[in-house]
């Protein structure tokens, strides 16, 4: 079976999953379920960040090949994660099968108040640019990202992560250069494509994942109350959305 392979988005790494890979592999048993981090983040964070969506994907490639998990893939990611599938999918349209995208914002479909909401501008701002410790800094990420987690929930095992795997200033720039940089080709990927949306968002403006959907006439499903790191808000409910969209294609396969 086609395996999942599942991006994260900008300074976050594999562990930021969460439950969900166990819950999408119970609406998918016979799917490997493979998780990569961008160079810069996580197992990969003495490595430098690429500074473009492009080379992000190539060294997802090269992760794959060498671990001998070879194409066609499915790709679920979120946020700038999104950006790299929605990439691979168009310079590499025969390794990619199915693509969700959660909670992306892209040019040139979105005008770029709604691709970071401006009310979030100071906040990035000192995380990027400023000294923030480490509790500020996960603190302010969880706030912006999630609608349903409190910060002691989550927040000594963000920390955990941050002082195993720090993500420095320098990577964490070149990251937001990358998703800065890179604009969608107005033609859909030839890949199924579904859009999955938090309509709570407070990072990003959930018509930027409308948009989309009307450009690339890909389906696209709202969580009313969900935020920005979706599969961490509501994890059953984004599993359940791929399952239902992808069993008819898997049947007629």
């Amino acid at each position: 079976m086609t395996p999942w392979i599942l991006l994260r988005g900008l300074m976050r790494e594999t562990r930021h999953w969460g439950a969900f890979p166990q819950i999408l592999s119970g609406y998918f048993p016979d799917a490997e379920i493979v998780m990569l981090d961008l160079p810069g983040n996580g197992s990969l964070y003495r490595e430098r960040s690429p500074s473009t969506v492009q080379e992000m994907t190539e060294a997802c490639r090269g992760q794959l090949t060498a671990r001998g998990i070879a194409p066609p893939f499915n790709l679920l990611a979120l946020s700038l994660g999104a950006m790299v599938a929605c990439d691979w999918s168009t310079r590499y349209p025969d390794e990619i099968d199915k693509a969700v995208l959660i909670n992306t914002s892209l040019r040139p479909f979105s005008p770029f108040y709604q691709r970071l909401r401006p009310g979030n501008y100071p906040a990035l701002m000192r995380l990027a640019l400023g000294n923030p410790d480490a509790a500020t800094r996960e603190r302010t990420i969880l706030r912006l990202t999630s609608n349903r987690h409190s910060p002691a929930s989550l927040l000594s095992e963000w920390m955990h992560y941050l002082r195993e795997q720090p993500v420095d200033r320098e990577n964490a720039l070149r990251q937001l250069l990358a998703a800065m940089r890179y604009s969608a080709p107005q033609q859909a990927p030839r890949a199924s494509l579904l859009i999955l949306c938090g309509g709570a968002d407070k990072l990003v403006n959930p018509r930027c994942s409308a948009a989309l959907s009307r450009s690339w006439q890909a389906p696209l499903r709202v969580h009313d109350t969900g935020g920005h790191d979706l599969p961490l808000d509501e994890p059953v409910w984004v599993a359940q959305q791929i399952h239902v969209w992808a069993a008819p294609m898997m049947d007629k396969a």
